[in-house]
């Protein structure tokens, strides 16, 4: 869900320092053709340091040149120069791991989370109490709240809001249908009129172990059976098409020019493209990849063998200048979500959590198969250590049964995971992209509750991977983290939670391989290496334009550097600040 983005697309003025073109518009068109950037540091990701040239040269939407200013002036001395006024230059954030309809929904519905969460109208604050928790719902209820339309709420998690289900829903909201998402978006909580609206029904459910109607509980694969039949107003288009906007804005503002929806569609293919296209035929300054769902399209087609038909005719359908289907990549779902104590763990919780399965165990082992023998590049949903080793142990046993060089599977998430996993991962060839934020957002807490003090201080390790040379990128997995890629970075690098704490300074990476994390490594991470990610002549013209050098202010102020705009399709895509 992660498997499974409203307010306004609002017009911004501002100017920009072009020595041959100047425009108020916040998307400023400059040479069609040909221009050269200079003027600030330009850092090109390439290598295993830091490396700087004084000017690069965009010809149509390729790099052309990068060198000495002096010798790009000269060697093309009629197209458009554009001065970075001190500024720095990098290839494009790249974010390989997000979900718009997560976003479309989160962003035009309400936010009620533990902490606080940046929206483009602003912040909307956190709540970390029960009664906090339960006097703002009431609020938004109050404010928001409609007959015939779902009021979808996100963000609740019972270890700061306490106790939830459908009795307390139908006292706040006895008229109005309200459904509350989990934090993790796996889960969520249905009054008794947004059960009559949807028009679902117990019986559909009984033999379904991850539902617990009695307190209209959806959760793991009880979530999954059960948001087919709420896409129709999950994917509300006007309320939808206004959560992509947002998303959009989200976008521009953290400098991200390229995005990944890993694990297309979630509940409903020709609706969630269309709304997308919707979106993307704006022409926003960013390009959207999808890797498509194995496990929902087996659960729509009827087999596996039917999704894999409809799989290999997609990219011709239905790719567009700015909307492309990976091919042969796959994403399936191991253990739960970490955000809702459901990741499988070898040692199992302190207090009453339970790990789930997302995906029957005889089921992912043989989606796992089918997909490798076929060739595909395969990225899964991995969160604690079991379930992290149940996709090593099969890995294992496939790499024996019918061995590929250069496989590149992906485990997406580790939550959780030991130096004797990574040494398996390394061994086997297994790559990885990460979400930092679960350390940050999650540590202390699960210090008390759940996972214990030793291991909630050792979540999301990186540098088991970076000291084994295992790729690994970053991503939000938007919204279990913001879709900031600086944070990402920050978190990774200095290892500070919510509350302050600094922990596991021992697991600090550097800030070169941060930041790679989220350039050439998370473009690795979509097999499109060859084409973005870094600064290198043939790849694709998208930067991000950053007000401070990440390498040389200080490590703590990195997240807080103000993006200061993105260049996208030749056009200069500035921020207010």
């Amino acid at each position: 869900m992660k498997t499974i983005i409203l307010a306004f697309f609002a017009t911004i003025l501002f100017s920009c320092n072009n020595t041959n073109n100047t425009n108020s518009n916040n998307s400023l068109p400059v040479n069609s053709t040909q221009t050269i950037y200079f003027g600030g540091d330009i850092i090109t990701m390439e290598g295993d340091k830091p490396e700087y040239v004084e000017a690069v040269v965009r010809q149509n939407d390729k790099i052309v040149f990068i060198g000495k200013k002096e010798k790009a002036l000269k060697q093309y001395p009629n197209a458009e120069q554009y001065k970075l006024e001190g500024n720095t230059l990098m290839p494009g954030f790249i974010e390989p791991h997000l979900h718009p309809l997560l976003a479309a929904v989160i962003l035009s519905g309400d936010i009620i989370a533990p902490n606080d969460w940046n929206v483009p109208e602003g912040i909307k604050k956190g709540v970390g109490s029960h009664k906090g928790y339960i006097n703002r719902l009431r609020q938004s209820v109050a404010e928001n709240g409609k007959k015939d339309e779902i009021l979808f709420v996100w963000g609740y998690h019972q270890l700061w809001h306490g106790e939830l289900n459908k009795q307390i829903l139908n006292k706040i909201a006895p008229n109005l249908p309200v459904v509350v998402i989990h934090r993790s978006f796996h889960e969520a909580f249905f009054n008794d009129k947004a059960i009559d609206l949807v028009g679902l029904k117990e019986i559909d459910f009984k033999d379904n172990p991850q539902v617990e109607w009695d307190k209209g509980h959806f959760y793991e694969g009880g979530w999954m059976a059960m948001a087919p039949k709420l896409s129709k107003y999950m994917l509300n288009p006007k309320k939808y098409a206004k959560g992509l906007e947002d998303m959009t804005l989200l976008m521009k503002k953290n400098g991200i020019t390229t995005i990944n929806e890993p694990g297309f569609p979630l509940v409903n293919f020709d609706m969630e493209y269309r709304l997308l296209k919707a979106e993307m035929d704006k022409n926003p300054p960013y390009e959207a990849y999808n890797i498509l769902n194995g496990t929902q399209l087996t659960n729509m087609k009827g087999s596996i063998e039917k999704a894999a038909e409809f799989m290999k005719t997609t990219p011709a359908k239905y790719n567009t200048t700015n909307i492309k289907i990976l091919p042969k990549q796959v994403k399936l779902f191991a253990d739960g979500a970490i955000y809702s104590l459901a990741m499988q763990m070898k040692d199992g919780y302190t207090d009453g959590f339970n790990g789930k399965w997302m995906t029957p165990l005889v089921l992912f082992e043989e989606q796992m198969n089918y997909f490798w023998d076929r060739g595909y590049k395969i990225h899964i949903h991995a969160n604690g250590d079991l379930g992290i080793q149940r996709c090593i142990d099969i890995t294992r046993s496939m790499m024996k049964r019918n061995p590929r060089k250069d496989h590149r599977l992906t485990l997406h998430h580790l939550g959780y995971f030991t130096a004797d996993q990574a040494d398996e991962m390394k061994e086997l060839g297994i790559e990885t992209s990460v979400n930092p934020y679960y350390l940050w957002a999650l540590s202390d807490k699960y210090s008390e509750y759940g996972l214990g003090e030793k291991r909630a201080k050792n979540l999301v390790d990186m540098k088991l991977l970076v000291d084994r040379d295992i790729p690994m990128s970053f991503h939000s997995d938007f919204a279990m983290a913001p879709a900031e890629p600086l944070t990402l970075a920050w978190t990774a690098i200095n290892r500070v939670t919510s509350e302050g704490t600094a922990i596991t300074q021992q697991h600090q990476i550097d800030v070169f391989t941060a930041m790679k994390a989220i350039t050439i490594s998370a473009a690795n991470t979509l097999d499109l290496d060859n084409e973005i990610g870094s600064i290198k002549v043939g790849k694709t013209a998208n930067f991000t334009i950053l007000e401070e050098n990440p390498f040389k202010v200080e490590k703590m102020h990195i997240k807080d550097i103000f993006v200061v705009g993105s260049i996208y399709n030749g056009n200069v895509h500035l921020n207010k600040k």
